[in-house]
């Protein structure tokens, strides 16, 4: 599968496929094969990109990827999971945006859900970590049923924009979460990552006909220290997901920016659909 196809030393380019988990997620696997219909140009968006100078305001971004015992998840207490972890921003304060899926191929053995929560504050961050009710969930919902929890925090920004910081509005009801954890290598200068974070960047902003939001940063997370940096892009639909991954512009910058210098990566994508509105 891709995080494990995408640890190797020297990063081959996945494409994209389809696959199926319990709640419709999809999965990447490597493969040479090419997708000659699907193309894209930064150019082509030139005309939606905006040249005025937009404010920005720092946000703090939480990613947990969980490993289920496929063996005592049924599909009753995977709902009752995600519903439980999606419906704790209600209860919590500090929490501005969440999105929580189930990531396809489970009979991989590795990563199987993913959560994402945005704080305005480090402090509402530690807040979290420590809040009694969400030990709760995670004691009673998550923990039983997964053998492997890693997490990475970062800071970032986003437009000062009260539908971009909250994700609220219509663009943001669905889409494709695409979660993206990077280890750099150690002979790897603070240039090297910083112009392949940086072109990233660049080409994600470049592209608002098929990204809505894309965050990144690297890791400040002391108890995992696995990865050192994150991106957490929503695409518009899975197709606009596919577009991207496979559009020359992409694969150019992955191949020189990132395949000499990253020692391992994890790339995992859910659909964005409303989980749960009543509180558990």
């Amino acid at each position: 599968m891709i995080h494990q196809a995408l640890a190797l030393p020297r990063l081959a380019h996945p494409f994209l496929t389809r696959g199926f988990g319990s709640n419709g997620g999809v999965f990447l696997h490597q493969s040479r094969t090419k997708n000659q219909g699907v193309a894209f140009s930064a150019a082509d968006d030139d005309r939606f990109a905006s040249s005025k100078s937009i404010q920005t305001r720092k946000v703090v971004e939480h990613v947990c990827l969980l490993k289920a015992k496929q063996s005592l998840l049924s599909e009753e207490k995977e709902k009752d999971m995600l519903d439980y972890l999606y419906t704790s921003q209600y209860q919590m304060r500090g929490i501005v945006a969440i999105s929580v899926g189930s990531i396809g191929d489970k009979s991989s053995g590795d990563f199987t859900h993913a959560l994402f929560v945005r704080f305005q504050r480090k402090e509402d961050l530690e807040m979290f970590y420590e809040n009694p009710l969400f030990l709760k969930v995670l004691n009673e919902h998550v923990t039983p049923f997964c053998h492997g929890l890693t997490n990475v925090d970062y800071e970032s920004e986003v437009e000062d924009d009260i539908l971009s910081i909250f994700r609220k509005g219509e663009e943001y009801n669905y889409g494709e979460e695409f979660v993206l954890l990077v280890t750099f290598a150690k002979n790897a200068s603070e240039k090297n990552i910083k112009d392949a974070m940086d072109s990233f960047a660049q080409l994600t902003s470049s592209l608002p006909s098929l990204i809505v939001q894309s965050t990144q940063g690297s890791n400040f997370n002391e108890s995992s220290e696995e990865f050192t940096h994150a991106a957490v892009v929503r695409f518009r639909s899975f197709d606009a997901m596919e577009i991207f991954v496979e559009g020359r512009e992409y694969k150019d910058m992955w191949r020189c920016q990132f395949e000499p210098f990253v020692e391992k990566t994890v790339a995992l994508h859910f659909s964005v659909d409303p989980v749960g509105t009543d509180v558990m």
